[in-house]
């Protein structure tokens, strides 16, 4: 499952949705908005995406996790729009035999998809200012 929306990702649905009998490890990431980057506190974070293309990359992270790792469901969500400190902005959930390769597939998907995927935030600041932040 991959997707991008503008509403609250529900992170232990996500979790359930991965689980599978063929599976006895499930791996999942959380990113949130964290109030300080250095020492610039945030207030919200806005995340914009080119759909078409956010979608087709998270196809293409995907269909490399499966031939990478013996996996059994994976799931990538990113949420759009302006978000406040704690809320969950992105969710990577992926299910394997074994723990070691759900934590290494889990791993591989977040940092393709920070890398790769078209979508850009913007960090805004408790002094009133804001900026884009440069990928990684």
């Amino acid at each position: 499952m991959i997707a991008l929306t503008h509403d609250p990702i529900d992170h232990a649905a996500l979790t359930e949705c991965v689980r599978s009998p063929n599976c006895g490890a499930v791996a999942t990431f959380l990113g949130t908005v964290r109030e300080l980057t250095g020492d610039a506190v945030t207030v919200a974070l806005d995340y914009e995406a080119y759909p078409g293309m956010a979608e087709k990359k998270l196809a293409e992270i995907e269909a490399d996790v499966r031939a990478r790792w013996p996996v059994g469901e994976v799931a990538m969500v990113h949420r759009l729009g302006r978000l406040g400190v704690g809320e969950i902005s992105v969710v990577v959930a992926v299910s394997c035999p074994h723990r070691a390769d759900a934590f290494e597939a889990c791993r591989h998907a977040i940092d393709r998809l920070k890398e790769l995927v078209p979508i850009w935030k913007r960090d805004n600041r408790a002094d009133g200012t804001a900026h884009w932040v440069e990928r990684p």
